[in-house]
């Protein structure tokens, strides 16, 4: 018998999610409307349990709350009873301020949208109680990494949780500069998924640094295009990414 696990919550992370845990789990999804619900279950095209906050009763279910952290204060009155565990991907809220909802046991966890592909970085803090059962459940949809503290946690938001979109940027400007030389759009597009695809497996086992000093030589090709982006400060940019994203994770406590 599959394992279950309830979503509060029919957004984009809880779909990405459930898509990474539905060959493993039995899925509920608790939400606003019968109709959104509807719209998840064609969307995860697998069959779910569909439960509207009025009928919500969480005792004793493995809880993955997906909701905005604005909304936080609005939904918990709705989660009737006491929850096995809690798992909340609500970034830059902390395991206090999740105690509204009763549980036994409490997990933050940053994932990214890999989670519907099986590649997540998953980023976890919490009780330990529940931290070999929060590493098995979250490496059902990619690699976990357990933190000592939330402090941790939200820079590890910043970084894994934020990278997916700040690499985006970074794959449309390379796909848009070779356009710019005279490339084929679509060329450019299959050129920068297959860059992207090799590096993703190159970086898993060499440093950056060794990495670019691999591929640049002396005088040449790599060397010129690497002077151009320390020119326009891509490196103290992307530093700077991290500080400002890390900033607001604190301040959305």
């Amino acid at each position: 018998m599959a394992k279950s696990i309830t979503f509060v919550g029919n957004g984009k992370m809880a779909l990405a999610l459930a898509k990474g845990l539905c060959e493993t789990h039995a899925i509920e999804v608790i939400g606003r409307s019968m109709a959104a619900l509807e719209q998840f279950e064609q969307a995860l095209s697998t069959p779910i349990k569909k439960t509207l906050y009025a009928d919500a009763d969480i005792t004793n279910k493995t809880i993955l709350l997906c909701v905005k952290p604005s909304n936080l204060s609005e939904i918990a009155p709705y989660l009737k009873g006491s929850a096995y565990a809690l798992y909340s991907v609500l970034a830059g809220t902390s395991l206090e301020s999740l105690k509204i909802i009763h549980s036994h046991a409490y997990c933050r966890a940053m994932p990214n949208l890999a989670a519907e592909t099986g590649a997540s970085m998953t980023s976890l803090v919490g009780d330990m109680s529940v931290a070999s059962s929060a590493i098995a459940l979250f490496e059902t949809i990619g690699t976990t990494l357990w933190l000592s503290s939330e402090k941790e946690l939200d820079i590890a938001t910043a970084l894994a949780g934020s990278g997916p979109a700040y690499l985006a940027l970074i794959a449309e400007a390379l796909a848009d500069g070779a356009v710019r030389e005279g490339l084929k759009r679509d060329d450019a597009m299959v050129l920068m998924r297959g860059l992207f695809a090799g590096f993703g497996k190159l970086i898993q086992t060499i440093h950056p640094a060794l990495l670019k000093d691999a591929v640049m030589s002396p005088g040449g090709t790599t060397a010129a295009g690497y002077g151009a982006l320390e020119k326009g400060n891509v490196r103290d940019g992307c530093m700077e990414a991290i500080h400002a994203a890390h900033l607001r994770a604190k301040v959305m406590k």
